[in-house]
């Protein structure tokens, strides 16, 4: 049925009011104008980045025949008309979000390329590090000017490449601290964000990129006491796990919140990978100083991301009982006296594979009680994830192994069909 003819003869038939008929009508009409919006900017994104890659395309294609007096006009160029376009939005359309995103979007390209082609001309040497951190610096000023959040989502992969290229891929590394501060230097523009559009697809883009990119770059502060960074890994997963728990991001679909996915599957991942003995047995093997390890920033960082974790878990617990904290929530806090005691005992193997299996049946327990297949279903693949890596770790014969994924594979057909006849049961 059609809407409008729906709610007229709502009206007709007494059900409902001409005010609530003007108001259903004048709600469907902004939110088909919200979705508009979105494809406008969206095109519009995604227009302006095609037109500067265009440009740079025939220019490259005709560089040579350029001299050098050209070809310096031409890298400006592109520049200028960003900036003219620019200034027109900021003037004439303010309010458009469609053409402040779109021209920001244009001019933090034309940045980069007008750096790249006076490096090319002039023959200026440097680093490609030196060149990124440059182009982020100079677009700093531009996600704030034009208020635009697809700058700070181009800016935030920007300074993430900036330290993997200092860290990870140049020989010899350097630690990128000078990312933390441009991290720091976009929060103002995130916390508006939120404010303004907590729903808002820029948003939660913001709610996945950001994460990630501290995932990324935490591992180039490694130094002489690596090994610390498993445990500060742990902190951030249960950091950024419990972020995702506060109420402005809990209450957002799962999908939108990179926070929680992040923290669950990285501390997952972290914990079947130090499953193993390989791990342990390396770790025991080492050698290390008090004194050494004090001054290291891998102890800094894991000191600070573990108070900070454990400052929000206290938060979310402020009025409840210890009993309903999620066992992924913990995990970051249990994993300290297991890796201090993995120093030098193999007990701390056990302990590791002891802890995944309580997960896994926490979930189970939790996707029955509240009649939730993902959820029983995410348990299940927890205890399956680890008879998977025993499988590769133990001595066991293949017969004992094959029974091992039998059994698991009936607990899955058991536990789903328990589920479902509970469900038809209530229904």
């Amino acid at each position: 049925m059609n809407l409008t003819n729906g709610i007229t003869e709502l009206v007709e038939a007494g059900v409902i009011s001409p005010e609530t008929a003007a108001s259903i009508r004048a709600y469907y009409r902004e939110k088909g104008g919200q979705s508009s919006n979105r494809l406008f900017v969206a095109f519009g994104i995604i227009g302006a980045v095609l037109v500067g890659l265009g440009i740079i395309l025939v220019l490259a294609h005709n560089w040579d025949a350029f001299s050098r007096t050209v070809k310096t006009y031409w890298a400006f160029l592109p520049l200028l008309v960003g900036q003219i376009l620019g200034g027109f939005v900021l003037l004439k359309k303010p309010v458009s979000v469609a053409w402040r995103e779109s021209s920001a979007a244009f001019l933090f390209f034309t940045v980069g390329a007008s750096l790249s082609l006076l490096s090319q001309i002039y023959h200026l040497p440097g680093e490609l590090s030196v060149f990124l951190l440059t182009w982020m610096l100079l677009c700093l000023p531009l996600i704030y000017v034009m208020q635009s959040s697809i700058t700070s989502l181009l800016y935030l992969i920007g300074i993430t490449f900036y330290a993997a290229e200092t860290s990870y891929w140049t020989y010899p590394g350097t630690e990128a601290y000078y990312y933390w501060l441009l991290l720091l230097s976009i929060m103002p523009h995130y916390y508006l964000l939120g404010r303004k559009n907590p729903e808002s697809n820029f948003m939660i883009f913001h709610n996945w990129i950001l994460p990630l990119s501290v995932i990324i770059t935490l591992g180039t502060i490694a130094g002489t006491v690596d090994e610390l960074m498993i445990p500060a890994y742990f902190s951030l997963f249960g950091l950024s796990y419990w972020i995702g728990e506060l109420d402005f991001f809990a209450r957002q679909k799962l999908i939108n919140n990179g926070y929680t996915v992040l923290g669950f599957v990285g501390t997952m991942v972290l914990l079947l990978t130090v499953s193993f003995g390989w791990f342990w047995e390396h770790l025991r093997n080492e050698d290390f100083t008090w004194n050494e390890v004090i001054a290291s920033p891998e102890f800094l960082a894991a000191v600070v991301l573990t108070v900070l974790g454990a400052s929000l878990l206290v938060l979310h617990l402020k009025n409840k009982s210890w009993k309903e904290a999620k066992p992924m929530g913990v995990v970051f806090i249990l994993f300290i006296p297991i890796f201090i005691s993995g120093l030098s005992s193999s007990l701390s193997v056990l302990f590791v594979n002891l802890l995944v299996c309580a997960i896994g049946i926490f979930n189970i327990r939790d996707g029955g009680r509240l009649n939730n297949l993902g959820t029983l279903n995410l348990g299940l693949l927890i205890i399956v994830a680890l008879v998977v890596c025993r499988f590769f770790d133990t001595n066991l014969s293949f017969i004992l192994r094959g029974g091992l994924f039998v059994l698991v594979g009936i607990g899955f057909i058991v536990a789903n069909f328990w589920m479902l006849k509970k469900r038809k049961s209530n229904e």
